[in-house]
């Protein structure tokens, strides 16, 4: 999630655990720990790919981050002691460093909670920013700051609200799922591979995309079409000319779980995470390999192309088909890449 949301969750959970202790002071710590664990986008591993792939790695881990919060509750008493006790302020620190990875597990992009074990965990319910999570996280903390006799209790209602929002978008996510399964069901598609995931700023209205050999399937559904059927369109998703593939592009591949569209632009063989962004608007692509004087492919660190600009005309479509309306479907993919759908086959 957002630097914002974090910190609002970190400030939040800070007040609650520090119960009637409570003060703008120990708000200001709970939001900079929420914050800690993104440092590791100071980290520069050498190429594009690896930021990307080894972001929220480590320093997500509560492998790392208990430990962590037992060394530096034991520094911070030995330093500057503080009203709380050893527990308490380890309870606090450790609850604030959690919760970060904990919150962004839920997002698309993957976050490695069991580093050094390589298993990522994304339940793929919540869009990396959406305004209903963190606005009560914001507006009880700030409420909180103003009414100091009921610091606690408004960062816990805070909480509890974004709390609730989060349960329900997992709610959302099974019931897109189940409609994905049901569409798919006894179909050539039934066994491919699918990822869902909520579009920009929302749990109402939810992208899906099917992968089939060469080619894959981009829909969009909302909870309040009054139709269920998915309209698909199907894409060119291509797949590596060479016989070599280069060893970050099998890393990326891993990463996305093969969700990666390939293509030739010019001189240059680039490779595509297909799970962020939708449409054409895919900002995570990547260069592998380029065609020398000699005609031959060569292949050289990745280079990560420039993300396409959002259209502005495509936000009120995009929040017309939100609210309902599936006959924009089309309208929401660049004419050249989207042909229509074709029923008999999804």
């Amino acid at each position: 999630m957002d630097s914002v949301t974090q910190a609002a969750l970190g400030a939040a959970v800070a007040g609650l655990v520090a119960g009637k202790k409570c003060s703008p002071k120990v708000l200001l710590a709970g939001a900079a720990l929420g914050t800690l664990p993104d440092l590791d986008v100071l980290m520069n591993y050498g190429d594009p790919v690896s930021d990307m792939v080894k972001h929220r790695g480590f320093s997500h881990s509560i492998f790392v981050l208990l430990p962590f919060s037992l060394l530096l509750a034991w520094c911070w008493q030995k330093l500057r002691p503080t009203q709380f006790g050893f527990t308490q302020l380890w309870l606090l620190i450790a609850a604030c460093l959690i919760t970060h990875p904990l919150l962004d597990a839920f997002t698309s992009y993957g976050t490695q909670l069991l580093w050094p074990l390589p298993v990522s965990v994304a339940v793929s319910s919540i869009f990396i920013i959406d305004p209903l999570y963190t606005v009560p996280l914001l507006v009880m903390v700030g409420a909180s700051l103003l009414w100091r006799r009921n610091m606690a209790r408004l960062c816990g209602i805070g909480l509890a609200i974004s709390s609730l929002y989060l349960g329900w978008s997992v709610i959302a996510l099974n019931i897109v799922e189940g409609r994905v399964q049901d569409q798919l069901a006894n179909t050539p598609m039934a066994d491919k591979p699918v990822f869902i995931a909520p579009t920009p700023i929302n749990t109402v209205l939810w992208r899906v995309v099917v992968l089939d050999g060469d080619t894959y399937w981009e829909g969009l559904t909302s909870l309040m079409d009054e139709d269920k059927t998915i309209d698909f369109i199907a894409k060119d998703r291509g797949h590596w000319t060479l016989d070599e593939k280069p060893q970050h592009l099998v890393m990326l591949e891993d990463f996305t779980s093969q969700f990666v569209k390939y293509e030739q632009v010019g001189e240059s063989l680039t490779a595509t995470d297909l799970r962020l962004g939708m449409v054409e608007y895919l900002p995570f692509k990547f260069v592998f390999a380029k065609l020398d004087s000699d005609g031959a492919w060569s292949s050289a660190l990745p280079v990560q192309l420039e993300s396409p600009n959002v259209r502005p005309k495509h936000l009120p479509a995009l929040w017309l088909r939100l609210l309902g309306n599936q006959d924009i479907d089309a309208n929401l993919c660049h004419a050249k890449e989207c042909p229509k759908p074709v029923e008999s086959d999804v």
